[in-house]
């Protein structure tokens, strides 16, 4: 399931960066600790962000297909309509 799928450490990234911003929150990546997704709010800017195209060409097809996974989970969780790509 694409869910479960690992995510590849981005050497542009800082994970703590994303912890000292958001706190100790759920995020789509987990790895690199970006889109958090545990508001409405970071749920809708998430799926937005990710569907950029220079934001998603920074992961491989597979590590997007799990990270809008997770935005759509957490999207049904908070009762967010995002619109399909």
């Amino acid at each position: 399931m694409a869910n479960d799928s690992k995510i590849s450490r981005r050497d542009d990234v800082r994970p703590t960066e994303g912890e000292h911003k958001y706190g100790d929150v759920e995020f789509a990546d987990r790895t690199n600790k970006k889109y958090p997704i545990d508001t409405p709010e970071h749920v809708r800017a998430a799926w937005s962000y990710i569907n950029h195209k220079d934001n998603a060409a920074k992961y491989d097809a597979d590590e997007v297909d799990t990270i809008k996974e997770r935005i759509k989970k957490a999207a049904k969780k908070h009762d967010v309509v995002i619109e399909e790509e």
